[in-house]
């Protein structure tokens, strides 16, 4: 049995509550423009669905996924929105069944795969749980997109300490991308679940501390919001430093969310 076989289900039901949002779109909102400039809700599940299966060519044809490698290394700067864009023409019905068929057969696939293999990716080659993580992370990211264009306030879940996880492990990726010095301690980080749990990583007694609502760190790391629209906070030059830069994925630096208008930050504060 696959040791991924948890973050698995809550990959299913992460995907799931996607798919509930855009099943009864019509035409019009599919073409609904998302925070993501130049992507509408369609860019953004033709992206999952590009991503997925790559990442399923990635399990299960190591040939076919190095075609896709030499692929993205002919286009570094636009292969995924040249993915996305392809998959965005596509009727709704069948970009939707397209997404539908890839993410069942990553599940399948991921789910069969013995312990200890490891699966190449644009980054370095990743387990059958790594790999889960990064798609339920992606499937999140892309999802608050998706809700932000719709106009929907999503349920938080516990769901979110996969994409917590993968924010701390991508602390010094996150340095090193932008030529910044790699802190050499670990930090300490404690973020409180939408259930109430505390979810931690990193010594008790570290000095660099990030503490805050795990939505807002996630939010944060996946740059989907300002740090300065979080309550999301640091101790520590390097903590300080490492919230202004953090990104949970791979690649060059993002640009990040504008921060909200004063007037709107502070409605929002008053739960307006």
């Amino acid at each position: 049995m696959s040791e991924a076989v948890p973050v698995l289900d809550d990959l299913r039901r992460e995907s799931e509550e996607l798919d509930q949002l855009v099943v009864g779109l019509g035409d019009e909102g599919w073409a609904l423009p998302t925070p993501a400039a130049g992507w509408t809700v369609a860019h953004q599940i033709a992206h999952l669905a590009w991503t997925d299966r790559a990442a399923l060519i990635a399990v299960t044809d190591g040939d076919g996924f190095g075609r896709l490698v030499e692929e993205a290394l002919a286009a570094p700067e636009t292969f995924v929105d040249d993915g996305a864009e392809e998959g965005a023409g596509l009727p709704p019905d069948e970009l939707l069944s397209r997404w539908r068929a890839g993410r069942d057969g990553l599940l399948k696939a991921l789910a069969a795969a013995p312990r200890g293999t490891r699966f190449p990716w644009y980054g370095p080659p990743m387990s059958a749980t790594s790999m889960a993580t990064a798609r339920l992370m992606e499937t999140w990211a892309h999802g608050q997109d998706v809700a932000d264009a719709l106009g929907v306030a999503r349920v938080p879940t516990d769901r979110l300490r996969h994409v917590a996880h993968i924010g701390v492990r991508a602390r010094d990726f996150s340095f090193g991308v932008r030529g910044a010095t790699v802190p050499e301690t670990a930090f300490r980080v404690e973020l409180r679940l939408p259930s109430g749990e505390l979810w931690v990583s990193g010594p008790e007694d570290a000095e660099q501390r990030v503490t805050g609502p795990a939505l807002d760190f996630c939010l944060l790391v996946t740059q989907r919001a300002h740090r300065a629209d979080l309550g999301v906070r640091a101790e520590g030059a390097d903590a300080e430093r490492w919230l202004d830069i953090a990104q949970a994925f791979a690649g060059p630096p993002g640009a990040g969310r504008p921060p909200r208008a004063a007037g709107e930050r502070a409605a929002g504060e008053r739960g307006l």
